[in-house]
């Protein structure tokens, strides 16, 4: 019989300082060249992004009375200016996304009442960035990890990638009864804001945020139990969908492409799929009691909820996260989470996000 992987603890961590969307539509416009009717698009699209604040690490002070204060990106100088390069961005990258990873890191060895030195395997996850040494080694080096502790990366699968990161964590501790996993994403997604009037660019520009998250599991067979535990996982790949959602590398960052017909999508094909899968576990879609569902966009949730026949309720705190953090990528789902364990004791919840391809990853989780 395998073992489940078993959740004990969840830490998450942001940066110091947050930014007012109202605040970020007014920065906004110094770089796409708006001016007249652009400047009341560019906060037209802000104000209906669903997100109140976000954080970055690039922030001198929060919106405070006054504007939020940053020197990282500078003004348009010219109409073909793309901003700091990207090797410029990826020197913040590293310096910044290790220690955001610590914090979350050390909040969930904390909950779970582990010391580092029990620690034996690692999982990062990271899109935003790259470096080696990477994230994974500074934080075997900062918390003191032994020196034998094992290490897996998932880079740059997007905003879903922290629950392949949970599927590998499942499969490590199926085949290994002592293993004690520390799973750890972090996302600087503010180092790759684009200059220029691009529609979709423009789109991640109003949603994209930075964050960190992680959490501690251990086997099921050591007679303890988590707060949660992994019951399945599932992927699924949309046929005909590569050109929907795209993630590369620009000279001046990472640039994002998000069709606007994702989530019609979603509202088409994702029912069935879903259905099947839970199906398979002895579930129907109404008999779940919470969801974590990525909100890579408040239209995307929307799909979700048309295709998934969700109430408000259970959308609630995927909206509240958006609200309160805007899109983390990567950690996002894990900081929903944490809002849904203060709030559901006890039956099943699923994690749900998209990343590029167009492609779905799925966990069902026992609370």
């Amino acid at each position: 019989m395998l073992t489940e992987l078993q959740i004990y603890g969840l830490g998450t961590a942001l940066p110091d300082h947050a930014i007012e969307q109202q605040d970020a539509a007014e920065m906004a416009a110094t770089f796409c060249s708006a001016e007249g009717t652009k400047t009341a698009l560019v906060k037209k699209l802000y104000r209906r992004s669903g997100v109140s604040t976000r954080y970055s690490t690039l922030l001198e002070s929060s919106t405070n009375g006054a504007p939020a204060r940053q020197s990282f990106f500078y003004p348009l100088r010219t109409a073909d200016s793309g901003g700091p390069s990207t090797q410029e961005r990826m020197q913040i990258y590293e310096t910044k996304a290790p220690l955001l990873a610590l914090q979350s890191s050390r909040r969930a060895l904390a909950e779970a009442g582990v010391t580092p030195q029990e620690v034996n395997h690692l999982i990062t996850v990271s899109c935003t960035g790259f470096s080696s040494p990477g994230v994974d080694f500074h934080l075997c080096e900062q918390l003191a990890l032994t020196p034998g502790v094992q290490r897996t990366h998932v880079g740059f699968m997007g905003c879903h990638a922290a629950l392949n990161a949970l599927r590998v964590a499942n499969a490590i501790t199926a085949s290994d009864p002592k293993s004690c996993v520390l799973v750890c994403a972090v996302e600087l997604c503010s180092l790759h804001y684009q200059y220029g009037w691009h529609a979709e660019q423009m789109v991640a520009n109003a949603l994209f945020a930075d964050g960190a998250a992680a959490v501690v599991g251990k086997p099921s067979s050591d007679g303890h139990a988590g707060w949660a535990s992994v019951v399945d996982t599932a992927s699924w790949r949309i046929a005909n969908s590569d050109d929907l959602m795209s993630w590369r590398i620009g000279d001046h960052g990472f640039q994002m492409t998000l069709s606007n017909q994702v989530p019609d999508v979603i509202r088409e094909e994702l029912s069935t799929w879903i259905a099947h899968w839970l199906a398979g576990n002895g579930l129907t879609t109404s008999e779940v009691d919470a969801w974590a569902i990525h909100p890579g966009g408040p239209r995307i949730l929307d799909a979700c909820q048309d295709a998934l026949s969700l109430s408000d309720e259970l959308l609630r705190p995927s909206r509240n996260v958006l609200s309160r953090c805007g899109n983390m990528s990567s950690p996002t789902v894990l900081f929903i989470l944490d809002e849904i364990r203060q709030q559901v004791r006890g039956g099943h919840c699923v994690l749900l996000a998209f990343g590029p391809g167009l492609t779905v990853e799925a966990i069902l989780l026992r609370l």
